[in-house]
């Protein structure tokens, strides 16, 4: 479809239209049948014509209605530590977060995908609630240095814009574990939700915890959630790595099968 794009463009499949059509006030052109590459039969495209101003359609979007249950979005955290190359632990933070409430019936949590659209922005907390239709969020940064790391923590009540619960954590790197785990019970304890002995069970599984391992999986994981071909090779040593520290961390062959299935699908290299 990129080669039936015009420069600046935006051509969508047929599939794609339909799900859109009459959703949105952006104007269509059937562009006809066209031969892609990998698919058998024509695909029928089209081409957006006409787009609403982006700040026109913000301000008249409707608002997602909440859900029954207490519900949250986790932000990005903010990489403080002067280095951009850190940047994946802070990543890393944020996505176990969700990972860990997400285990939680009691909640409903916004998917990494959608949250971290707001990272490295300006936001304002209100709009953020609006638009992905949640009351609560999450949001802090991360400072590591050398041995030690600094994190902060704060639940936003975007109905009101006050602050439910924050803290800020000065630790020992390889007391990271047990700081994750203390946000995660805050964030439970503020939302007055109830636990049954399973999720509280699955809350102290964290998969490892050997700090080595661990690191290597958030910079292997990083790279995997690229989606590129150049950015799972850069992905697989680390996973490997992670693997090798701890054989029994399931992470790490979680995201070497998402690498293959990847690979297979994109037909990426000879031995896909």
């Amino acid at each position: 479809l990129e080669s039936l794009a015009e420069p600046g463009g935006i051509t969508v499949s047929e599939d794609a239209y339909r799900q859109v059509e009459g959703k949105t006030r952006i104007d269509f052109q059937d562009i006809g049948e066209h031969e892609v590459k990998n698919i058998t039969r024509p695909v029928r495209a089209y081409r957006v014509t006409a787009e609403p101003d982006a700040q026109d359609a913000a301000d008249t979007g409707p608002s997602l209605a909440l859900p029954h249950k207490p519900s949250i979005a986790v932000l990005a955290f903010d990489n403080l530590s002067g280095d951009e190359e850190q940047a994946y632990f802070a990543d890393g933070i944020s996505e176990d977060i969700i990972t860990d409430i997400s285990k939680i019936s009691g909640l409903f949590v916004t998917a990494r995908n959608s949250s971290f659209v707001y990272k490295n922005k300006s936001i304002n907390i209100e709009s953020v609630c609006h638009e992905l239709g949640v009351r609560y969020v999450l949001e802090g940064s991360v400072r590591k240095d050398g041995g030690r790391v600094r994190i902060t923590a704060q639940l936003i009540d975007g109905t009101t814009g006050g602050h439910v619960w924050a803290e800020r954590y000065d630790r020992q790197l390889d007391d990271i574990f047990a700081v994750q785990d203390e946000v995660t019970q805050k964030i439970v304890a503020a939302l007055k939700v109830s636990l049954t002995p399973d999720e509280r069970l699955g809350l102290a599984d964290r998969g490892t915890r050997n700090l080595d391992a661990y690191d290597a999986f958030m910079r292997g994981r990083e790279w995997v959630l690229t989606w590129t071909r150049a950015g799972h090779e850069k992905a697989k040593p680390w996973l490997e790595k992670a693997h090798a520290l701890d054989p029994e961390f399931a992470g790490p062959l979680a995201y070497l099968s998402s690498i293959r299935g990847a690979a297979y699908v994109n037909q990426w290299g000879d031995d896909w």
